[in-house]
C-alpha cells in the first residue's frame, strides 16, 4: 500500500451491491525491510506506525486504520515471501505486525480505496516520518465483506392489452 492523496492510487476494493451498511474488515501490516546483517549485529531495531485512510473514490473519509509494530529479530516477522535474494531465497521486504481493521461502508458506496497517509519509523538512528506520495508503507490481507444483498429489481410486468374476441 502506497501513500498518496488521490484515492485512485490506493488499493481499490470493489464492493457488491448492498442494502444498508456493509462491514469491511481486513488485516493491516507494516512493511519491514529485513536485513540479516543488521539483525546479527544487534542494530535491527525498528518501531513502525503506519496510518491509512479508507476512502470513497470522491475522497470522502470513511475510516482510518493504524498498525504499530516492533522489529528486533526474524521471529517478529509475520511472514516471509519466497523468491528473493535474501537468506534462503526470501525477499528482503516482509510484513510485520497485524491489526484487524473494521469500517462501515454506506449503501450508496460501490468501491473504496485503501490509501496510505503516513509512516513513522523509530530506529537506533532516530525517528523519520514519511508522507510523500508513492511511498510503500503497509500491506493488507484477509479482506472480508459482510452485507445484506440489495433486493433484485423486479422485471416490469408486460402490460395487457384489450382482450379480442374471435
Amino acid at each position: 500500500m502506497l501513500t498518496g492523496r488521490n484515492p485512485a492510487d490506493g488499493v481499490l476494493i470493489h464492493l457488491p451491491a448492498h442494502k444498508g451498511v456493509l462491514t469491511l474488515t481486513f488485516d493491516l501490516h507494516n512493511r519491514h525491510t529485513y536485513s540479516e546483517e543488521m539483525t546479527r549485529s544487534g542494530r535491527a531495531y525498528a518501531n513502525y506506525t503506519a496510518t491509512i485512510g479508507v476512502l470513497t473514490l470522491d475522497g470522502t473519509l470513511l475510516g482510518r486504520g493504524v498498525v504499530r509494530s516492533e522489529f528486533r529479530s526474524a521471529r517478529d516477522l509475520l511472514d516471509r515471501i519466497d523468491g528473493g535474494a535474501g537468506p534462503g531465497g526470501v525477499k528482503a521486504v516482509a510484513p510485520i505486525g497485524n491489526e484487524r481493521i473494521t469500517v462501515e461502508v454506506p449503501e450508496d458506496v460501490a468501491e473504496v480505496s485503501l490509501l496510505g497517509e503516513r509512516l513513522s519509523v523509530v530506529t537506533l538512528n532516530g525517528t523519520e516520518t514519511f508522507t510523500a506520495a508513492q511511498r510503500p508503507i503497509a500491506a493488507v490481507s484477509n479482506v472480508n465483506v459482510e452485507y445484506q444483498p440489495a433486493p433484485k429489481t423486479a422485471k416490469p410486468t408486460p402490460k395487457k392489452g384489450p382482450v379480442r374476441k374471435k
